[in-house]
């Protein structure tokens, strides 16, 4: 009577375990890639180029340039290099949570607050 439920057991942790997502992070510590938001009932493009260390932002017409500091594989901190306000010297904290062969998907938010937000980013070289 005992045996069954054991059995079953390791069937049931190695077909849930088998579902994780993706995560292959060391493929988008480099290259370009676009990401597109909702910002006041409008959606809003941006590309990107990333060099591990150094990513630079191409916004409205704007360039910036942040530093890239990795904390491991999945998560950075991101910060601009000359913040030209308050605002834009907040370091935000990226966590990539899934990936694909061409985009990953990830979570940020300002470095001390809670409130995290979510986006995918799609590498276009």
């Amino acid at each position: 009577m005992f045996k069954k439920p054991i059995s079953i057991l390791p069937i049931l942790f190695l077909i849930t375990s088998c579902y994780g997502p993706q995560r292959d992070c060391s493929h988008f510590r480099e290259g370009r890639f676009s990401f597109t938001a909702r910002i006041d009932g409008k959606d809003v493009s941006t590309t990107f180029v990333r060099n591990d260390s150094i990513e630079i932002d191409y916004f409205d017409g704007k360039i910036d340039t942040s530093s890239v500091r990795w904390i491991n594989d999945c998560e950075y901190i991101v910060k601009k290099i000359n913040p030209k306000n308050k605002s834009e010297e907040k370091s935000i904290h990226m966590k990539i949570l899934s990936t694909t062969d061409n985009s990953y998907t990830f979570e940020y938010g300002i470095v001390g607050q809670s409130q995290k937000s979510r986006g995918t980013a799609l590498k276009t070289n």
